[in-house]
């Protein structure tokens, strides 16, 4: 059985309303275009993969909450608050209708290195993850996800390699598993998209999206 979708940090879950921000509306509609992609999704035996986040203010940030890959299409009431979390004490609280994301304590890590940073996407692709492991900035292999080593080696890539422009990882010990940042949840997704097509062999790209990549 895959081991996605294990929340690892000790989750401080305050159940709560769904949330009504502007920024809902953009990361339902780039979720829902991964998902369609293929990237953000279900394995057979059940365990959903991917997810999305968006920076809300500097200390907080919405993100889909953990198991919501089977959806094809998300709302309002799949979404989530992270508004403090302690990478070291390996605690993060959230509120909302749903726990936050197993990989959320990662895109805290994130949005933590860097104010820049304003959205990521973290996606499973066997294709994409075969291809560009040690291509692109690779986390090392004995390094788990959701975790405060996978933090120390988010922050290990933009010390050592060109992360910060590249703008996607590949996470060699998380299976098929890659994530994007950008200053836009527009550029994060075609960032990969982009990757996507280039696999594929052909362009799915507007002239728009491929700009933003």
């Amino acid at each position: 059985m895959h081991e996605d979708g294990v929340i690892k940090y000790r989750c401080v879950w305050e159940s709560g309303a769904p949330f009504t921000h502007q920024q809902l509306i953009s990361l339902m509609i780039w979720r829902d275009r991964l998902h369609e992609a293929g990237l953000i999704g279900v394995y057979a035996d059940g365990i959903g993969f991917g997810n999305i986040s968006q920076r809300l203010t500097p200390t907080s940030f919405l993100i889909s909450g953990t198991q919501t890959g089977q959806y094809p299409t998300t709302t309002s009431a799949h979404y989530t608050l992270v508004d403090q979390w302690d990478i070291r004490q390996n605690t993060l609280h959230c509120m909302g209708p749903l726990k936050a994301s197993s990989e959320s304590l990662t895109h805290a890590a994130l949005y933590e290195y860097s104010a820049d940073i304003q959205a990521i996407v973290h996606v499973h692709h066997q294709g994409l993850w075969t291809t560009y492991r040690d291509v692109l900035p690779t986390t090392h292999a004995n390094v788990p996800y959701g975790t405060p080593a996978m933090a120390d080696e988010m922050w290990r890539l933009f010390r050592e390699s060109n992360l910060s422009d590249q703008k996607i990882l590949v996470m060699a010990g998380h299976q098929d598993g890659l994530i994007a940042f950008g200053k836009t949840l527009e550029a994060a997704a075609a960032n990969l998209l982009t990757l996507l097509a280039s696999e594929k062999g052909h362009d799915s790209l507007s002239d728009n999206e491929r700009q933003l990549a």
